[in-house]
């Protein structure tokens, strides 16, 4: 039987932290080892955008001790995070350069979304407890030490999720100066973050009914509610007992009773605070704390991709469905959007060998066709540019902030005149790889939307049939379809150059 090692490491706002896993086919995962340092990252980060150097060295000397356990357990399969406090500084490619030389150690920034998207696979990792919370109307909170996020769920589909720069170490950080002539400090909470909340609550609430709330973080589970909780569920009722028994103790108190450090317990009052007002305004009947991080998340997400583990949970269509959410958000339309997703597919599916891309860039033209047409809420006469601008201002979840240029820059280049390598410098910061897909999408998403430019739905099936070097895609429909096929000149030529191959239409009659 197969059994590998695998190490998770969170460089988060406020610890560094690691878990060794063992990962086989038989029992899935199993944590080895826990270390964490308590570090305090965002402090700096989100006043200045800097990290003093102290800080930095102190973050080395941590993954060098990382780096030592890391070879006692003769693991050699490691992914290591940083997150929002890295995300908020001006010079985090230098910092990472600085910890790669003195730790050997390669640490990735997470975008928000992906930080996210691994905190929520961590749940679904106790799929029973996860499959079966999921079914009634449910909201993750996510809480972080810059960033709040939530996600709604209803019956197993994920319907959105939204992030917040409500984060608890930002919030500390924001009112510190407050806090010390304000005499009752969670009101103070209260109101910074009620604009927030109140908005949230208009745009993405409305008739929903949140039966459950599932709790994230390791701070929630580690300090707060420390304790064994049967089934870790808590009645609301529990929850508002803990949370009046906590909210008006100073620093001091708060620490002697956890046994914490001071500077970590001033983290306690603004995170109850905002999970209290999350939970009021979902009017939620239990709150579920899973006890797993972000960095079960990783080490889960790495299981599935070396086929340790197969999940439950299809996390590919939670990824569909905040895109779609997204396009009928804007008023996309949603017929155009599933004849043009069906055209692309097919032509994606019929050339693998020829285009070398995989499962990922299929998903990536399926987002690229749902948010194509998204510009038109805001302007139709600058489509591309308002869809380009839409899509890197929104959070998809699961996806890396490159991954989002790459599909913003197909929808962009869908049409408008596509810029070639030599003399393209939109500020995007794509290498040459991302590019080079970046072609392969949109020669893709322009034949597929220009068959359906009437919008009417004509091409009823669409079969792609791929020999040496000619595609012949045999179209089936019983309508004319003369506008498609006049309009089709230029993106059969762009698609030509792209794959470096012919092809040929062909119209077959339904009677």
């Amino acid at each position: 039987m197969a059994v590998s090692t695998f190490a998770a490491i969170d460089i988060g706002s406020y610890e560094v932290s690691m878990k060794i896993f063992e990962l086989s086919k038989k029992s899935g995962l199993k944590e080895l080892n826990h270390v964490r340092y308590r570090l305090e990252i965002g402090k700096g980060a989100y006043s200045s955008g800097r990290l003093d150097r102290e800080i930095v060295d102190s973050i080395c000397e941590v993954l060098k001790d990382f780096r030592t356990i890391m070879m006692e357990f003769g693991t050699e399969d490691y992914r290591a995070c940083a997150t929002s406090a890295f995300r908020e500084m001006v010079n985090p490619v230098i910092i990472l350069e600085q910890i790669y030389q003195r730790t050997g150690i390669r640490v990735e920034i997470l975008s928000n979304a992906e930080q996210h998207f691994l905190g929520y696979k961590s749940i679904a990792a106790i799929e029973a407890g996860f499959k079966k919370m999921i079914q009634k109307g449910t909201a993750i909170l996510d809480v972080g030490g810059g960033s709040l996020q939530v996600s709604l769920f209803d019956k197993d589909a994920l319907v959105t999720t939204q992030s917040l720069k409500m984060g608890s170490m930002r919030i500390r950080e924001r009112l510190k100066e407050l806090e010390k002539s304000h005499t009752h400090y969670d009101q103070l909470i209260q109101e910074f973050i009620r604009n927030d909340l109140t908005a949230f609550q208009r745009l993405y609430l409305k008739d929903r009914d949140i039966k459950n709330v599932i709790l994230m973080g390791d701070f929630l589970t580690d300090t707060i509610f420390r304790e064994e909780i049967y089934d870790r569920i808590i009645t609301m009722a529990e929850f508002n007992n803990r949370y009046e028994n906590t909210v008006y103790k100073t620093e001091q108190m708060l620490s002697s009773e956890m046994d914490i450090n001071p500077e970590y317990a001033s983290l306690v009052v603004p995170t109850m605070v905002i999970c209290k007002n999350f939970l009021d305004v979902f009017q939620a009947e239990s709150v579920w704390v899973p006890g797993v991080s972000l960095l079960d998340g990783i080490a889960y997400d790495f299981g599935e991709k070396k086929r340790f583990i197969k999940s439950a949970h299809n996390f590919e269509n939670d990824i569909l469905v905040a895109s779609r959410n997204i396009a009928k958000r804007y008023s996309s339309s949603k017929e155009h959007i599933q004849g043009t997703t069906s055209l692309a597919l097919a032509i994606f599916d019929s050339m693998k060998k020829v285009h070398g891309m995989g499962a990922r860039e299929r998903l990536l033209l399926q987002i690229a066709v749902q948010l194509h047409d998204c510009g038109k809420y805001i302007s139709m006469a600058d489509v591309a540019e308002c869809s380009y601008r839409i899509i890197m201002a929104t959070e998809i979840i699961g996806l890396s902030t490159e991954e989002r240029q790459v599909i913003a820059s197909a929808v962009r280049y869908n049409t408008t005149e596509f810029v070639y390598y030599e003399n393209f410098d939109d500020g995007s910061g794509l290498d040459r790889n991302r590019y080079l897909l970046v072609a392969k999408l949109t020669a893709i998403l322009r034949l597929a939307n220009a068959m359906d430019r009437s919008h009417y739905q004509k091409v009823q099936g669409l079969r792609a049939v791929l020999k040496d070097r000619e595609l012949s895609l045999i179209i089936d429909s019983s309508r004319d379809i003369s506008l498609e096929l006049g309009l089709l000149k230029d993106k059969v030529e762009f698609f030509e150059e792209v794959f470096g191959i012919h092809l040929s239409l062909r119209r077959k009659r339904r009677v």
